[in-house]
């Protein structure tokens, strides 16, 4: 019985932290199969949880403060796509420049939030029916919030879209060969756009679970690595959504554990751990040859102007 109480804690709680690496992750699989890198993920999840938690603080509903979060999150994302994509300019140099903005934007808008509780955050819900089945049943369908279920539900719906309908070819192949997808006389570069600004929107709604669900509260740096998290995982996810579930559940472990498992291993290793497995991930990307091997776009970090052959 201990041991099945442990093992629904476990899971019940890696569940609930991969959520929001699960939002920025789908997010970023999207903008990356168009072929614009965004390592600006970790600023616009932040600026997602403030902005989300002013608006519900403010208005007392939790929807609204995710309604700004996204909106955050997009404005955040058109920016990048407009240094990246129009401006041309290093989409490396774009992202990091975006997350040291979105980190100290955050903390000088949120200094006056620091410490102060949600009035009325999210609500965990519990789905009827299920919650009998053993181990399952309490932890994942017991104590769990909306957006938890939602981003499972999302990023099936995004792997249908991405692998089954035009619109998803069209994607793929602006991150492929924008050249040849441009003859056919698709526009790349709004593909791209569309795409980028809805890794940003998908970043806000990350970012809002943490401060309207997860800790219901603002924090400055309450990120705390996550969207770099989330680039790792779209990496180990192969830039396939569906797999990107089961990769973030994996990081949210790692977390967790790290703090069930501290008289077993050192708390130290555990914590340095999904951190080190992201550093070599990000290693991959940069090899290029090796993230091509992975199934990383062709064009992926490429710039691409109409009419380039």
């Amino acid at each position: 019985m201990e041991l099945e109480s442990w093992l629904v804690s476990t899971v019940a709680r890696s569940l609930a932290f991969s959520t929001p690496l699960l939002w920025a992750a789908l997010g970023e699989i999207y903008a990356e199969r168009s072929g614009v890198v965004n390592l600006g993920v970790e600023g616009m999840m932040i600026l997602g949880a403030i902005a989300g938690f002013m608006a519900a603080q403010t208005t007392g509903s939790p929807l609204l403060g995710i309604v700004a979060a996204a909106s955050v999150g997009g404005l955040a994302g058109l920016l990048h796509a407009f240094i990246a994509i129009t401006l041309r300019a290093d989409q490396y140099v774009s992202g990091l420049a975006l997350t040291i903005l979105g980190l100290g934007l955050a903390g000088l808008v949120g200094r006056a939030y620091v410490g102060v509780p949600l009035s009325n955050p999210m609500q965990a819900v519990t789905v009827p029916g299920v919650t009998s089945l053993p181990v399952v049943g309490p932890a994942l369908f017991t104590g769990q919030h909306l957006l938890t279920y939602a981003g499972l539900i999302v990023a099936v719906l995004l792997s249908v879209l991405l692998f089954t309908t035009r619109l998803g070819v069209v994607i793929r192949s602006a991150g492929e060969s924008p050249a040849a997808t441009d003859a056919l006389g698709i526009n790349v570069i709004k593909v791209r756009y569309l795409c980028v600004v809805f890794g940003g929107v998908m970043a806000g709604i990350a970012g809002a679970y943490l401060s309207l669900a997860y800790r219901p509260s603002w924090t400055e740096g309450m990120t705390a690595g996550m969207g770099w998290i989330a680039l790792a995982i779209v990496i180990f996810a192969a830039w396939r959504p569906v797999r990107a579930i089961f990769a973030a559940f994996i990081f949210g472990a790692c977390f967790h554990l790290a703090f069930r498992l501290q008289e077993v291993f050192p708390p130290e290793f555990l914590q340095m751990l999904p951190y080190l497995v992201t550093i070599l991930s990000l290693t991959l990307i940069a090899l290029g040859r090796g993230g091509r091997q992975a199934g990383a776009p062709a064009a992926l970090g490429v710039p691409y102007t109409r009419g380039e052959r």
